[in-house]
């Protein structure tokens, strides 16, 4: 493949080329074996969790900035959870709307609800922690101020910290409730296909790269014993999942604890999402890239050579477009000319490989959520699309982290929460 390029430049458009294709199967045989090995242990529905001997108490967190539209029926979920000892806590972390209001009033009238009210913002790792402080319980459930969690959710999560202490955290399985556009369809199939199936396979190889903060649960004693959630960097929920993990505590992936959200349904809204996770997956890798050195580091091994070469393939794809585009005005040596950039037998063999993929994860997460497979129409964008909106937020979002002055606190921006 690629004879007719100079051998190193061949070399690299093989890599371009066999990178997405081999980790769609490294993804698939992992979340299959996942789906096998564990899934199909009880063969329990999420509406149906095991029974559990005893309760420990839960303390729901829930931290809030601008969620006036929201809060009103996220808090109504939470109190709604089928389990006998919890508390919620609700965090205003310096709302300009009417959040502290909604929430003064459902105070008033739900006695398992206390509200905590923050000044100004002061970003969503802060309202954690200040709520993790005043928790009662030792097992902490965070969700954000727009998610409606299902009402058996926290019994399927705190059954994992009763299986072995060993256990840091627990996250759960997001689902998409705002499905009524384009990007809103295609993100529901890549919930499932890619988000899904790689915390299934991550699971099964070793680590999880990210504790989902819409939807996480944690250990008081593991979040203690690492200081709790950093304030200065954009993405918390990758950041504490690193330092959890590198203390050598367990991430679990509980796939039954749904969670319904809102996505951004513009491309302005989904491009500053997609660069803020890139950006807070380029901080954790800069701040904790020393750590990796060492051997009692290794289980992290693997998802840090995985994120390397993702960020490569990222670059490795926008300079091939780059030089593609100069071409067009200029002429270039022959050594690093592109002869075409539209998918050839090559590329069609990607594609295909995706839509298995996509086709293997729906049937997967079925389970979940039914028609769920009427979403597979839409994914045939996705290839396309999100490939090159990820490359491209990668691009800009990395070197973000490179140069941001260490210790800048992270506050919260309203972010785009779908089409109303």
């Amino acid at each position: 493949m690629f004879t007719e390029y100079h051998p190193i430049i061949g070399a690299i458009l093989s890599f371009a080329f066999y990178y997405p294709f081999f980790m769609a199967f490294f993804w698939m045989i992992g979340g299959l074996y996942y789906r096998c090995h564990w899934e199909n242990i009880t063969g329990r529905r999420p509406d149906n969790p095991p029974v559990m001997d005893y309760e420990p108490p839960v303390s729901l967190l829930v931290p809030c900035h601008n969620e006036g539209g929201n809060v009103r029926d996220t808090i109504d979920f939470l109190l709604a959870q089928e389990y006998s000892d919890f508390e919620v806590i609700a965090i205003n972390d310096g709302s300009t709307d009417n959040t502290g209001d909604i929430l003064d009033e459902l105070c008033d009238t739900h006695e398992k609800l206390r509200v905590i009210h923050l000044a100004s913002n002061q970003g969503k790792a802060m309202a954690l922690n200040s709520a993790a402080l005043m928790a009662n319980a030792e097992y902490l459930l965070c969700v954000d101020g727009d998610a409606l969690l299902d009402p058996h959710a926290t019994r399927w999560i705190t059954r994992h910290f009763m299986q072995s202490q060993e256990v840091g955290a627990v996250t759960g399985n997001p689902r998409i409730r705002n499905r009524t556009s384009l990007l809103g369809k295609i993100q529901v199939g890549e919930f499932s296909s890619i988000i899904g199936m790689i915390k299934r396979a991550q699971r099964i190889y070793g680590r999880i790269f990210t504790a989902s903060g819409v939807i996480v649960a944690f250990r008081k004693t593991a979040l203690h014993q690492i200081g709790y959630w950093s304030n200065d960097m954009i993405t918390e929920d990758i950041d504490v999942s690193w330092r959890l993990q590198l203390d050598n505590w367990q991430i679990r992936y509980e796939p039954n604890a749904l969670c319904w959200i809102l996505m951004p349904e513009t491309f302005r809204g989904l491009w500053k999402q997609r660069i803020r996770w890139a950006q807070g997956g380029a901080e954790v890798m800069r701040r904790y890239f020393r750590h990796l050195f060492k051997f009692q580091s290794r289980a992290m091994w693997p998802i840090f050579y995985e994120y390397l070469l993702s960020v490569f393939w990222s670059f490795l794809m926008a300079a091939i477009l780059f030089i593609w585009i100069v071409e067009q005005f200029i002429t270039v040596p022959d050594s690093i000319f592109i002869h075409s950039i539209l998918p050839g037998w090559s590329g069609v063999l990607i594609i295909l490989t995706a839509l298995l993929q996509f086709v293997v994860s729906l049937i997967i997460d079925s389970r979940y959520e039914k028609d769920l497979l009427k979403y597979y129409f839409w994914m045939i964008w996705y290839p396309m699309f999100y490939w090159m909106i990820n490359t491209a937020t990668m691009v800009a979002g990395a070197p973000r982290a490179l140069f941001k002055k260490q210790g800048q606190r992270a506050i919260w921006k309203s972010p785009d929460r779908g089409i109303r």
